[in-house]
């Protein structure tokens, strides 16, 4: 869609930035920050609903579910709208309000919900009190304090502080839950609505001006696109380092507020941008401005929409066994039936259409296209057990302790003065590299300025270990990783891989031997398989409170991460490629649905493997590992079997695809 004044940046601004256009340094910052808010929020969401709010498995996993899925839906909407009436900018400028707001109204959740149990149909308050380190779930039953214990068949033993059992409740006769604040739980869920709102206006329409950046033809685009997009992984790895520290030793709402201030310095930046991105996402040529205000107040009018989606999600009752494949499809929440009908009628539909209106090879091209895009929903439904399934199994059966910290724990203890010198050291060194970075190509006086900038925020950061240290923190014997923070591996290994796996395809394609895009997809589905199978592996050796080594863990998610950099990198593209000229948006559309719809499975996926819980806690460790490891080796097997029946058919869809590549 043309745009007024796209050349004006491009022809009047001096200077670049590692021999990229200097605005690309203000799109890469806003969109780290950006990432930083996402992806520090999505690290203890799950953990947030299970703990505070008490909800169970089933209930926390679909939230999480339908939640990721509507912030990958949303976009498809975001994107008409810029391209048609607002342009990029005012789209990106209002998604990030909303979704700033969002954060900080997640801050507010109340008191933690509190806990009882229903014991063949009589309600008992649950107390929790510590016990050699460790909660201890209990109920006041005939003037004694019975402890809450669940045994290997599914059953419940109520026992005496000396162990004795004093009752055993059959499977079934025992359920838990949680008295919550309706009023906390509607924040919430506003606060989710906003987000998946603002993020439909924010996340595809900041990719377009980066792409406006670059003339037809400029070689430096893709290189372009790469740094930008180092700009999500650094963003994920810091927040998904401290949202969960704040979160478990300040409280949720520092984890959402440290949040909820990155998503606003996001906003800050690219509103007093300083004329810096004048000329490029511009309102299109011909668009009406008054019916701005217009779009703002419907784009307000889906966030009690969206609520309601979410709380028909939470109603969500499973249908009774026999119903068959038709009774469950007709007894899913609204969303699943939406999410499930348009891409189900969507793909047959669109070949048809192809089939009609296309010749032999586009038709071919077309069915080359939809079949990946099933197979990519398939990977993404297991990769994103990441947030639910795998950050649950994180908390409950893994071992967090980091044991090389030990070593360092210690010497701090020994000697006080040296944690705060490792620090400053450290953080010195960050604002120096920042410094660096962000200055490069800018004049002296303006990288002065970031240097002073760049200090005061790491004098902040200096305070803030200093007061961690007041509270406690590098005071025990070695760090203990919180679970929402096991998520940091995938960030991590993305970061280190993704050169490797760059220039091994390069260098790959120089011999004419590299993997053809579906050989690609068929691997990453391998590979995702192989990681559980992986992490199933090492649940043999779990200790004697059924926990596993954290090391298992992160060898899962570097298999989970190597997967994606054999799929990620090049859906896109490839849709794009094979998608016949006159329809590659709605190809797109049907791309970015399928993700959501695989957004959504995988909380389906993650209920399989609910366990029982009282006030948080499960009740029997080894129940939760044997269910965890059940589940695990057959989505893993299963993942297997579907990436080796791509690789069979990869030859005759490589031969649909006419040479593209």
């Amino acid at each position: 869609m043309a745009q007024e004044d796209t050349n004006f940046a491009r022809t009047t601004t001096t200077g670049e930035w590692f021999g990229h256009p200097p605005q690309l340094k203000r799109l890469f910052t806003t969109e780290m920050w950006e990432r930083f808010g996402y992806y520090g929020m999505r690290a203890i969401l799950t953990l947030y609903l299970a703990k505070h709010f008490l909800f169970n498995d089933t209930t926390s996993t679909g939230i999480y579910g339908g939640f990721t899925a509507l912030v990958y839906l949303t976009p498809l909407i975001g994107g008409l709208i810029a391209d048609r009436y607002l342009g990029s900018k005012r789209s990106v400028k209002f998604g990030a309000i909303l979704m700033a707001v969002g954060y900080f109204m997640l801050c507010f959740g109340g008191e933690a919900a509190k806990p009882y149990a229903t014991i063949e149909g009589q309600r008992y308050d649950v107390t929790v009190t510590e016990t050699a380190g460790s909660e201890v779930r209990s109920v006041e039953m005939g003037g004694q304090r019975l402890e809450i214990v669940g045994n290997d068949d599914k059953s419940v033993s109520l026992k005496t502080a000396d162990g004795v059992e004093a009752r055993r409740i059959a499977p079934g006769g025992f359920q838990s839950d949680g008295e919550r604040s309706q009023l906390h739980i509607a924040i919430l869920l506003v606060g989710l609505s906003l987000v998946t709102v603002g993020n439909g206006f924010f996340k595809p329409n900041i990719s377009t001006i980066v792409g406006s950046l670059y003339a037809d033809g400029d070689r430096r685009r893709d290189a372009g696109f790469t740094i930008f997009y180092m700009g999500i992984n650094l963003g994920s790895l810091i927040s998904q380092f401290f949202c969960p520290i704040l979160a478990e030793s300040v409280g949720w709402w520092a984890g959402f507020g440290l949040a909820a201030i990155g998503m606003t310095l996001s906003w800050v930046l690219f509103q007093f941008d300083g004329g810096r991105l004048d000329g490029y996402g511009e309102r299109p040529a011909g668009a009406d401005p008054r019916k701005d205000w217009l779009i703002y107040g419907a784009a307000l009018v889906c966030v009690p929409l969206f609520f309601f989606l979410f709380t028909n999600l939470m109603a969500y009752v499973a249908p009774e066994p026999g119903k068959g494949l038709l009774g469950y499809l007709l007894g899913l929440p609204i969303m699943g039936k939406l999410m499930f009908g348009t891409f189900l009628l969507a793909v047959p539909g669109i070949l048809i259409w192809a089939l009609a209106s296309g010749s032999r090879v586009e038709f071919q091209m077309m069915v080359a296209a939809m079949v990946l895009i099933v197979f990519n929903t398939v990977f993404w439904t297991l990769f994103e057990q990441a947030g639910s399934s795998l950050t649950l199994f994180a908390e409950r059966n893994t071992v967090l302790e980091v044991g090389w910290t030990r070593g360092l724990f210690a010497f701090f203890n020994a000697y006080p003065f040296t944690y705060y010198l490792f620090f400053a050291l450290l953080l010195g060194g960050l604002g120096w590299l920042l410094t660096w970075f962000f200055g490069n190509g800018e004049p002296a006086a303006t990288r002065r300025k970031m240097g002073a900038g760049f200090a005061l925020v790491m004098t902040a950061g200096f305070i803030g270990m200093v007061y961690a240290r007041a509270r406690g923190f590098a005071t025990d014997e070695v760090y203990v990783m919180p679970a929402g923070q096991t998520q940091i591996f995938n960030a991590l290994f993305i970061v280190a891989l993704a050169p490797v796996f760059g220039a091994m395809w390069n260098a790959m394609a120089r011999r004419g031997v590299e993997p053809s895009i579906p050989v690609k997809f068929a691997l990453a589905l391998m590979g995702v398989g192989a990681g559980f199978l992986l992490l199933v592996w090492g649940a043999q050796f779990a200790d004697a409170q059924f926990k596993v080594g954290l090391v298992w863990l992160a060898g899962l998610y570097l298999v989970h991460s190597m997967a994606e950099l054999c799929i990620s990198p090049v859906g896109l593209s490839m849709i794009t490629k094979l998608s016949m000229a006159r329809i590659v948006g709605m190809m797109m559309g049907v791309w970015f649905l399928s993700i959501a719809v695989a957004q959504y499975v995988a909380g389906m996926v993650a209920q399989v493997a609910s366990v029982e819980t009282v006030g948080g806690q499960v009740t029997n460790l080894k129940v939760s590992l044997d269910t965890y490891v059940g589940v695990f080796t057959t989505i893993g097997w299963i993942s297997i079997g579907i990436g080796a029946v791509l690789l069979v058919v990869a030859v005759p869809l490589r031969k649909l695809m006419h040479g593209v590549a």
